[in-house]
């Protein structure tokens, strides 16, 4: 059976995975030498199936999703988001992080809601989860797209930053002319996935593995390793 998934989930032969260096919850390191747990949870893929590995490291969400949707990938690790599930079909989340807002110090928005507000422009990480997330949700704020939401946030002059928990946490520890608002806009749940022209089989056996390294303290391991916080990993399915 494993020697099936291994010829559907990799036709070329070698496993190849999009990884997203522009997360650094999820990855370290540079192209030539990746880390975390996303590399981690590949390689125990890849040794299940007998396969040997190449990453393809990215700087961004938007760029991994491209490689996977382009058939330049066999395996990604993405936020579960409805504009990618035309492509990509996901396991259920192995961890689950936080996106939050930053404000200036002095800001009158001190409440999440209170962002969604007419003429409020956020600024956000072109195709990230918590764009697409924005975009689809947001009533009366504007979203306004860079390479980074802290360098839009800066450069445009705008009243929101929107990013990940934890580097938005440093950064704003970092400069104490910001604060975060209290509470999450949204959760980003984030998940293996690789594309649709798979066969259900190999979906299945994705899920099963990718749930098994979340119940036996895999997951949690690998992001201990990391430096990051093992409260991250996902519920059970």
């Amino acid at each position: 059976m494993t020697a099936d998934i291994a010829r559907d989930l990799a036709p070329t032969g070698v496993l190849r995975v999009a990884v997203n260096l522009g997360n650094p919850v999820l990855a370290q390191g540079t192209p030539d030498a990746p880390a975390g747990v996303t590399v981690d949870i590949a390689a125990e893929i890849a040794a299940r199936l007998g396969l040997p590995l190449e990453y393809g490291c990215f700087d961004a969400a938007r760029t991994s999703y491209e490689a996977m949707a382009s058939g330049r990938a066999d395996l990604c690790f993405l936020a579960v988001e409805p504009a990618r599930e035309a492509d990509v079909a996901f396991t259920a989340p192995y961890v689950v992080i936080e996106g939050v807002y930053a404000v200036p110090r002095d800001s009158p928005l001190h409440t999440v809601s209170d962002v969604d507000t007419d003429g409020v422009r956020i600024g956000v990480k072109r195709g990230s989860a918590y764009d697409l997330y924005l975009t689809r949700t947001l009533r009366h704020a504007t979203v306004v797209r860079g390479t980074d939401g802290v360098d839009a946030f800066r450069t445009d002059g705008l009243d929101v930053a929107a990013g990940i928990r934890q580097p938005l946490t440093a950064y704003v520890t970092a400069h104490p002319d910001l604060r975060l608002i209290d509470g999450r806009f949204m959760q980003i749940r984030q998940a293996v996935g690789t594309t649709r022209t798979r066969r259900p089989e190999t979906v299945r056996y994705l899920a099963g593995v990718v749930e098994e390294l979340r119940a036996t303290g895999f997951v949690a391991a690998a992001l201990r390793r990391s430096g990051q916080s093992d409260t991250l990993v996902a519920p059970p399915a």
